[in-house]
C-alpha cells in the first residue's frame, strides 16, 4: 500500500507527464519540481528534521546546500532549479521528469 507522500508524488508526476504531452512545458516543470519537493520533504522527515512549510523550490535549494546528499542527487536538484531563458526554455537539454525521479530514487530508495 502506498503512503500518502508516494500518492502525492505520483500524482505530481502524472500531472507533469500530462502537461508535457500537451505541450505545456512550463506546467510540466512546475509539477516535476513539486514532485521533487515531496520527495525531499519525506527524506528530511525520515531524518527527523523539522521543516516549516517551504516551497518545493526552497526544498530543492536546501538539498543543493546539503553536503551529505549524493552528488547525483544534488545534480538533479540543480537541473530542477535551473531558470528558463527569454524563450521560456531551459538552457540545458534535460528531462526534468526524469531528474525528479532520479532525485527521489537517490534519496528514498530502499
Amino acid at each position: 500500500m502506498m503512503k500518502e507522500w508516494q500518492i502525492q508524488y505520483e500524482n505530481e508526476l502524472e500531472r507533469a507527464e500530462s502537461a508535457q504531452a500537451g505541450g505545456n512545458e512550463g506546467q510540466a516543470r512546475v509539477c516535476a519540481r513539486r514532485a521533487a519537493g515531496i520527495a525531499i520533504r519525506e527524506y528530511y522527515t525520515r531524518r527527523g528534521k523539522e521543516l516549516q512549510k517551504p516551497s518545493a523550490y526552497d526544498l530543492l535549494h536546501m538539498l543543493l546546500q546539503d553536503p551529505s546528499c549524493p552528488t547525483e542527487v544534488r545534480q538533479s536538484a540543480e537541473y530542477l532549479t535551473t531558470r528558463v531563458n527569454e524563450e521560456f526554455k531551459l538552457p540545458v537539454n534535460v528531462d526534468l521528469l526524469a531528474e525528479a525521479r532520479k532525485l527521489c530514487d537517490g534519496l528514498l530508495a530502499g
